[in-house]
């Protein structure tokens, strides 16, 4: 299991009454997303903000990391690529685990928030997991396997799909296949939609993201 490198913000160590960590699209790293903890710390109070880079070096060039290869990205055969998945998805797991501890939480006080493809890793590896973390955010992102999300789901948090519908890169019919699959299979499944919004997150999205937040943390005032 490989250790991930990662960024924090918001309160101390140990005294976080929530946990939010970020994973970061292709080629990018964590200090990409972690910046959002700028603009969402004041209206989530007594929170940690967590961002871990992602364990491989990105194929598709530049200085960031993925999760696993892209095939039509990088050239990358799908064995390689299905092996990365699941090679990410220990590592990832291994990380939260031991960042609950340190933190002192429990998963139900931990939500995911993932851009791209670090939403299809939210989307993964949340429902495989033993305990049910509060709740996913996935932007611009895609269900991966979602043939097999209800057999092999072992908790069922609730999703909130957040995606642009003029996005070049991970198609906006996506986010529907992902809310299908995931209501069929019985996940609390809600959707906003980000108008004229490309492959990014607009001041709408993150106000949605910080309204769903709020409600699965208990968080008032």
């Amino acid at each position: 299991m490989r250790e991930l490198r990662y960024g924090r913000a918001g309160v101390e160590k140990g005294q976080a009454v929530g946990l939010i960590v970020f994973l970061h699209g292709y080629g990018a790293d964590g200090k990409d997303l972690l910046g959002l903890a700028d603009p969402m710390a004041p209206h989530l109070p007594g929170l940690a903000f967590v961002a871990p880079d992602a364990p491989e070096q990105c194929r598709g060039g530049g200085f960031g990391f993925q999760w696993f290869p892209i095939p039509w990205l990088d050239g990358s055969p799908q064995a390689e690529a299905d092996a990365g998945l699941v090679a990410s998805a220990e590592d990832l797991n291994g990380f939260l685990d031991r960042l609950l501890e340190e933190e002192g939480l429990t998963p139900d006080r931990l939500v995911l928030v993932g851009f791209s493809q670090g939403a299809m890793m939210s989307m993964h590896i949340a429902p495989r997991r033993d305990r049910e973390v509060a709740g996913i955010v996935a932007i611009s992102g895609r269900l991966l396997r979602p043939e097999v999300l209800a057999e092999e789901a072992k908790v069922k948090p609730p999703v909130l799909l957040i995606h642009g519908d003029q996005d070049p890169v991970v198609p906006f019919s996506d986010m529907s296949k992902a809310g299908d699959a995931l209501t069929a299979a019985g996940f609390p499944t809600y959707g906003h939609i980000m108008r004229g919004t490309g492959h990014g997150i607009s001041p709408d999205g993150l106000g949605v993201a910080l309204q769903f937040i709020r409600e699965r943390l208990g968080i008032t005032g």
